[in-house]
């Protein structure tokens, strides 16, 4: 279901859920990407979930490579399509969001999606029974490191941060590419990945449909092509 609000900003409950497991570092951000890019041809919101076939670390789009390669020994290092500083990828459980322009999402301020985004991560691991909460306020300890103190509205739980994430709007849509080190007890992720599809039914009566990239293959292509020429490119990568 589609409605129109204002003539310009559009609202759907119809939803897309793509859970692409594991993949290489460079590929993961490529199809993130792609996401965002087909977005407006989409005309569906889009949460994916996925992992890393190996160790790595992401940082900001606009951040410097020369900086961030002094302050992690994590090989690859992978420019994110999105803003943000420095964070570390392995076990950690890692969704992105993907809003065509005009949605309700994509018309919020910055902050606003930051924070309604982690309430979604914190409302799921209640369902979970792990009590988190989104933060009020910051405190930075590392420039740049994105799990070393925290921003207003990162997920913490027992007074550590769990949970962040970065955003990127342009003409294609909203992305908005997060990361969640899970606490240190006994979670299945599964479990978690269930009640974020369960919360967003429960709060904004979500439909989910799946997405597969078996079928979609132009996003396929899209996402090849954005790893062979970009994020899986020393020189896009060190660039800066």
């Amino acid at each position: 279901m589609v409605n129109k609000v204002n003539n310009n900003t559009i609202t759907t409950n119809d939803w897309l859920l793509l859970d692409s497991g594991a993949g290489e570092p460079g590929w993961n951000m490529a199809l993130d990407e792609a996401l965002l890019e087909r977005s407006a041809l989409l005309n569906q919101p889009v949460l994916r979930f996925y992992s890393w076939t190996e160790p790595a670390a992401t940082f900001g789009y606009s951040q410097h490579y020369a900086e961030i390669e002094k302050v992690t020994h994590l090989r690859p290092l992978v420019r994110r399509p999105t803003g943000g500083g420095l964070v570390p990828h392995d076990a950690d459980w890692t969704y992105s969001l993907a809003f065509p322009p005009h949605h309700e999402w994509y018309e919020l301020k910055a902050v606003e999606s930051y924070r309604r985004v982690h309430q979604w991560l914190c409302d799921a691991f209640v369902c979970i029974g792990v009590p988190t909460e989104v933060a009020p306020c910051c405190r930075k300890e590392v420039p740049g490191q994105c799990f070393l103190g925290w921003e207003q509205y990162d997920l913490l739980w027992m007074g550590k941060k769990i949970a962040g994430a970065a955003q990127r709007r342009n003409k294609f849509g909203l992305l908005i590419q997060g990361s969640v080190q899970p606490p240190p007890i006994s979670l299945v992720r599964a479990n978690w990945q269930q009640a974020m599809c369960d919360v967003a039914c429960d709060q904004w009566g979500v439909n989910w449909a799946t997405l597969s990239l078996e079928n979609a293959p132009e996003l396929r292509s899209l996402a090849q092509k954005l790893h062979d020429e970009k994020f899986g490119c020393d020189a896009f990568n060190g660039r800066r």
